[in-house]
């Protein structure tokens, strides 16, 4: 049975989410910005996200201070709605929410669903460096 405690604890998480999106510095899914990633061969991360997942909090929770280093100042980082943008999700090939793509080059290079591991979520990222 659910507590008052867990669904104030909930609320809060979600009410958090947009402002986590923003402080990881990734954008909502443009096609335009995608496809001119791609042609000029950027590194990019695609993240499917969903805001009621837990999953996906967490993943934002790493990549947030992660990708706030220098390090990662060109990589192209867009979130793709799992709930409104399903022609993406379907375009992209996923099939859940937590899923991670990595692009270099201009081709996909690696995928994740449901990884949370820190140094598993920064190896990911890396390479598309």
């Amino acid at each position: 049975m659910i507590d008052r405690r867990s669904i104030l604890l909930a609320a809060v998480a979600l009410a958090a989410v947009p402002s986590v999106l923003a402080a990881t510095g990734a954008v909502s899914f443009d096609q335009a910005a995608y496809d001119a990633a791609l042609a000029e061969g950027r590194p990019m991360l695609v993240e499917i996200s969903a805001p009621w997942c837990p999953t996906c909090k967490a993943q934002k929770a790493v990549l947030g201070p992660l990708l706030s280093d220098s390090r990662y100042a060109g990589l192209v980082y867009l979130d793709v709605d799992f709930d409104t943008q399903k022609d993406v999700v379907r375009a992209l090939g996923a099939r859940q929410q937590s899923t991670l793509i990595v692009y270099s080059g201009g081709a996909e290079i690696a995928r994740s669903v449901g990884e949370t591991d820190p140094a598993t979520l920064k190896a990911l990222v890396d390479s598309a460096l």
